[in-house]
């Protein structure tokens, strides 16, 4: 026998579909929506907790519950580069840009190793915040060989496709990467960007960009969103 919040739970989500409560939308309050139903506060709690892992309500504190349409899974096979306007763009979403900086710094020490660089050579760092359907899924922070990479990039009001910008505005092809997986802590500061639902987890992906001649052009970190994003891989024996 399923429990109260489950069955009230699935009674909600059916009222969401139905578009009685549309996106959007606030719903009543909760002692309202609790006498509704013909349950205690708590268990109408539990089962707006199991809608909000689903992406189906967000709680905003002192504002209220609100409707929202959880985003489809963006899946990526990890055999196969491509940038993470590609993979939005494919999924369907509308991708967007916020721009936390871009600025020349030092090169620190894992990045000059992995770009072959002094550590302290200048190199260009570019944080943003990757959106689809203006819903915040990825932050990179990539990191730019000044020397390859022309310093026009610092005055452009948004990149893109960082892959597209290298390749017209610099003639630069990222043909290959290395990537690393990792899984952030979530005290990480670029991974609390992204968790913005209570069920949120974040992957983390290093990643060296090689050109065609193998030159080493850009090294990232790019924070995932995994209730986004999948990314599969076909293992072969």
């Amino acid at each position: 026998m399923k429990p109260s919040y489950v069955k009230i739970k699935e009674q909600l989500d059916t009222l969401i579909q139905q578009g009685v409560f549309k996106v959007g939308e606030r719903l009543p309050s909760e002692k309202e929506m609790a006498k509704r139903f013909e349950v205690s506060r708590e268990t109408f709690r539990s089962a707006v907790k199991l809608l909000e892992q689903e992406d189906k309500l967000v709680v905003k504190h002192g504002a209220g519950t609100f409707v929202v349409k959880p985003l489809p899974k963006i899946a990526n096979s990890l055999e196969k580069l491509g940038s993470v306007t590609t993979m939005i763009q494919s999924a369907g979403l509308t991708e967007g840009e916020q721009r936390e900086s871009i600025r020349v710094e030092p090169c620190q020490a894992e990045w000059a190793e992995a770009l072959l660089l002094e550590e302290g050579t200048p190199v260009i760092v570019h944080k943003r915040i990757r959106t689809a359907n203006d819903e915040p899924v990825v932050f990179s922070q990539n990191i730019l060989r000044k020397d390859l990479v022309k310093e026009e990039i610092l005055e452009s009001e948004s990149v893109g496709s960082l892959f597209q910008y290298l390749e017209h505005a610099c003639g630069l092809v990222i043909t290959k990467a290395d990537s690393e997986l990792v899984v952030p802590l979530h005290t990480d500061r670029n991974c609390q960007k992204l968790l913005i639902h209570p069920e949120t987890t974040v992957l983390l992906m290093k990643q060296l960009h090689y050109d065609n001649n193998n030159v080493p052009i850009l090294y990232s970190y790019d924070y995932f969103r995994n209730d986004v994003f999948t990314f599969m891989i076909r293992r072969l024996r």
